[in-house]
């Protein structure tokens, strides 16, 4: 099986990531992922009041949108120009797009030239995951893969916690430019950190893989499209946005299978099983999450910074998860920290559907989805660890860029989904629905997470 167990820049000794030859590169990742979430959870906060200014109100939800569809158009070009060059171009070409549209976004005078920065900060962000998963596989060895992976899950769940108040801040403080163009200035700082890093991979070039895929950047393209379709329709009662819904998700489907390894939509044993516990766990967990602050609000009355301690203790507790599984490192093996991290979340799951049913004290819920913070936790990293330990050097970029398109299939399919649901329940069991809908997924993927074991998988290019 081949195996990423060796860095061109260490030796078989170092255990950490903060060791001197890594310090730099592990700030310096950690800070752009950091600034990656950090927008994305800013953007929400200040999308409101940035829509108003512009008078461009109608464009509101493509804003939101645009970056999704773009986004899967940026994993899958990374992943084609990875696998043939490396990740020192990628990732300096996805930084400079990324930064272009921040600037583009915090220098427009309109809503359509700021949905033009929004596209280029989704290929630009989009990119970066990928490289950056790459970049990891080449620089360090694989017993410190969960370790760095674990930080990353940190650097999303800080931006969670102090995201959309730091951009309130901005944006009364300094105006709601600074939010984007006050965060490019800090990705070309962060990306300094990780120039060396990059000089010391050396040039890299694999002409057996042919010329980049044409036809995959097209269903990328298409697959965003269809992706955002069911973003937009999901909430709509009437017949016609239903039929365009299932529509938008034959399509998404159809496009996604060539941009997934092969046998991902059979299970087959190994990395395509592993690619789709990624749809299950983000469909379900997320497809619950979107409701919390809802339910809270409806059902006890809560105020929306009191709703929103939940997703607070969660977003702690998956940093706790994350710490536990890179603790244990290859103690404990990837399908082991699936499959508890799956059981976690079906308690956190249950719970919700729990409360949605019987109304028990709120503190019910907060512990209970605590519970599935710590789950996802679990799971998340290890997916990870494991695509990148089942791909072979020329299979990096492809598999990383799967693994991204996943998470955003799996989010945006599940939530779309959930939200026909909810909108055609019957009344005062919306939830119920909702959540019943997403714990079969989380049981699903309890019965599936074994088969993440097993032998490195080949695509044909």
């Amino acid at each position: 099986m081949p195996s990423n167990r060796s860095s061109r820049l260490s030796g078989p000794t170092t255990e950490s990531i903060y060791a001197p030859q890594y310090l730099a590169t592990t700030i310096g990742m950690f800070i752009l992922v950091f600034l990656v979430a950090f927008e994305s959870m800013a953007v929400t906060t200040v999308m409101p009041l940035v829509s108003e200014l512009l008078h461009g109100q109608r464009y509101f939800a493509l804003a939101f949108a645009a970056p999704i569809a773009s986004g899967m158009l940026g994993m899958v070009a990374a992943g084609e120009i990875t696998d043939r060059w490396g990740p020192k171009f990628p990732l300096l070409i996805s930084v400079t797009i990324f930064c272009v549209g921040l600037v583009v976004c915090g220098s427009a005078a309109n809503m359509q030239v700021l949905i033009t920065g929004r596209i280029l900060q989704g290929i630009g962000g989009g990119a970066i995951t990928v490289a950056i998963y790459v970049l990891i596989a080449r620089a360090y060895p694989g017993h410190l893969h969960s370790k760095i992976f674990a930080l990353f899950a940190t650097a999303w769940v800080l931006p969670a916690m102090i995201g959309p108040w730091l951009a309130g801040l901005m944006a009364v403080h300094l105006g709601w430019r600074w939010v984007f163009t006050g965060v490019a200035v800090l990705v070309v700082v962060a990306f300094c950190g990780i120039i060396p890093v990059l000089r010391a991979l050396g040039s890299e070039r694999n002409e057996d893989l042919g010329p980049i895929s044409m036809k995959r950047l097209g269903l990328a393209g298409l697959t965003g499209l269809a992706v955002i379709s069911m973003n937009l329709l999901g909430n709509s009662r009437s017949s016609w946005s239903l039929i365009g819904l299932a529509l938008a998700l034959v399509v998404a489907l159809v496009a996604i299978r060539p941009l997934l390894p092969v046998g991902t939509f059979t299970l087959r044993r190994g990395l395509p099983a592993t690619i789709m516990t990624r749809i299950f766990v983000t469909g379900a967990f997320f497809g619950v999450e979107v409701y919390l602050p809802y339910l809270l609000r409806q059902d006890y009355q809560l105020a929306p910074d009191k709703a929103g301690l939940i997703l607070t203790a969660s977003a702690l507790f998956w940093s706790v998860g994350s710490w536990l599984q890179g603790k244990l490192g290859e103690k404990v093996q990837a399908s082991t920290c699936i499959t508890l991290g799956a059981v976690a979340g079906a308690v956190a799951i249950a719970t919700a559907l729990a409360t949605a049913i019987f109304h028990p004290p709120v503190i019910v819920l907060v512990c209970g989805w605590a519970v599935g913070g710590f789950g996802m936790g679990m799971i998340f990293p290890r997916q990870n660890v494991n695509m990148l330990a089942l791909s072979a050097k020329d299979e990096q970029g492809f598999n990383s860029s799967a693994m991204s398109v996943a998470d955003s299939l799996g989010n945006a399919g599940a939530t779309a989904i959930g939200g026909v649901i909810f909108a055609m329940a019957a009344i005062g069991t919306g939830f119920i629905s909702v959540f019943s809908f997403s714990l079969l997924l989380i049981l699903i993927l309890i019965i599936i997470s074994g088969r993440t074991k097993g032998t490195a998988t080949t695509v044909d290019y």
